[in-house]
C-alpha cells in the first residue's frame, strides 16, 4: 500500500477506509438487490471501516442501517453517524 499512496494511486488504504466508486458501489449493489427481495433486510458493516467517519458517511448513504467497530473506535464512529444524519438526511425509499 505505501507505494501506492505514494505515487497517489489512491489516497488511502483500502482497509482503513472504504472505496467508494469501487468497493462501494458493490455495497450499494447488494443492498439495493437484498432489499428487493426483503424490504425489512438490516444490512451493517464491521471492522475498521465501520469506526472510519468517511466510511460511516458512505455508508449512511447507502442506506446501511449500522456499523460495527472495535471499543476504541466507538466514541468517533457514534460522532460521525451522527454527523452522517444530519448531514445527510434520509428520506424513504
Amino acid at each position: 500500500m505505501p507505494i501506492y499512496i505514494e505515487r497517489k494511486i489512491i489516497d488511502r488504504s483500502p482497509f482503513e477506509t472504504i472505496d467508494s466508486p469501487g468497493v462501494g458501489w458493490l455495497v450499494r449493489l447488494a443492498a439495493w438487490v437484498g432489499r428487493e427481495t426483503r424490504p425489512d433486510l438490516k444490512l451493517g458493516v464491521c471492522g475498521e471501516h465501520g469506526g472510519d467517519p468517511a466510511s460511516i458517511q458512505f455508508f449512511h448513504e447507502a442506506w446501511l442501517d449500522y456499523v460495527s467497530c472495535s471499543p476504541y473506535r466507538v466514541p468517533i464512529a457514534r460522532i460521525a453517524a451522527a454527523q452522517a444524519a444530519i448531514r445527510t438526511p434520509r428520506r424513504p425509499l
